[in-house]
């Protein structure tokens, strides 16, 4: 009776457990390789994390992550599609099954993480912090000196609630007006409706470049709080959130390897090291446990490149952001970017 009775209850808690995920594990990527696609949800247009280039082709690191995922699935990074979503729709957008990934300039935090039905697997993508962007005109130096001034702030986003515990925990007064799109915010900005435009700073970056004379205007020197952005998948998929998380983490592991779009072919063929050998499959089955082909790491880094590489192109010193590497350096120079092994 008492067998009985535990079998009983094993039935019981994995009836339950597959109501709150178990029984969808797996669904994502079969839902992926039937239609042949990844569907990703990317910003309304954001410069260097995702926006249309002069053809339409959506362009920006957080667009290349979900080609690094198509590249691993597929063996073809141009397997994708995007979705572009603001702030408001981003997650039930998610929620509902409309897409795959959220690759959209996203903060991780504690209720995100735990009361939305969602999942950030771990790999950052952008170490941020929210910073405020003035006019020259303005004649101000720092946060400190914002008392009762209008802030422009796009609705939806953690800025919110982080811009008023700043001004609260200083003693100073603001009046803050809300939009729902970046462009909306950076515009009233530019006509004088608001004396200051507040998000994350590479989005105060993006949207200064954007500007008609990015040179008049400048972003304070404060950071007031941590936002590390990254991709976000539905919850209870725990084989898709692999996937996400190991994607990221070999983007990062290949750069601080030294492994590049250019030479990645050739070690895979030739390398004596051994941790390079199991993470571009030339050792081991790593990728089996993922439910990805043998050379996932291999196709990742030769079509869309490692961290290094998407970062540079999208936000570097050579593009119109010219933003420094900074915490999104690897942990071996500086930054705190770093990722497990593959073994």
């Amino acid at each position: 009776m008492k067998m009985l009775k535990s079998t009983l209850a094993i039935v019981t808690a994995a009836a339950v457990l597959g109501v709150s995920g178990f029984a969808q594990a797996g669904a994502t990527l079969d839902a992926v390789q039937k239609k042949g696609f990844v569907q990703c949800g990317v910003s309304d247009g954001l410069p260097g994390f995702s926006v249309p280039d002069s053809t339409g082709k959506i362009i920006g690191i957080d667009a290349d992550v979900c080609r690094a995922v198509a590249a691993a699935v597929f063996g073809d990074a141009t397997k994708v599609k995007f979705s572009q979503l603001n702030a408001k729709e981003r997650f039930t957008a998610l929620q509902s099954g409309e897409i795959d990934i959220l690759s959209r300039n996203t903060t991780m935090t504690s209720s995100r993480d735990a009361g939305m039905g969602l999942k950030f697997p771990g790999f950052i993508t952008y170490y941020d912090g929210i910073g405020f962007l003035v006019n020259n005109k303005l004649g101000v130096k720092s946060a400190k000196e914002l008392d009762g001034a209008t802030i422009c702030i796009q609705a939806g986003t953690t800025t919110e609630l982080n811009v008023s515990d700043y001004f609260r925990g200083n003693g100073l007064k603001y009046t803050p007006i809300t939009f729902d799109t970046s462009d909306e915010s950076a515009k009233s900005l530019e006509s004088g409706r608001c004396d200051v435009l507040t998000s994350d700073k590479s989005q105060l970056f993006a949207q200064r470049s954007k500007l008609a004379s990015p040179k008049d205007y400048v972003v304070l020197p404060e950071t007031i709080s941590k936002e590390p952005l990254g991709p976000v998948v539905r919850n209870g998929d725990d084989e898709w959130l692999a996937i996400v998380r190991w994607v990221g983490y070999a983007l990062l592991n290949t750069e601080e390897a030294g492994i590049t779009s250019k030479n990645v072919e050739a070690e895979a063929k030739a390398t004596k090291n051994p941790d390079v050998a199991r993470m571009l499959g030339a050792d081991g089955e790593y990728g089996k446990d993922l439910k990805l082909p043998k050379d996932w790491v291999v196709q990742i880094v030769k079509q869309v490149g490692n961290y290094g590489e998407i970062f540079e192109k999208n936000l570097g010193k050579s593009t119109p952001l010219e933003i420094d590497r900074g915490l999104n350096a690897l942990w071996t120079n500086g930054g705190i970017q770093y990722a497990p092994p593959v073994r």
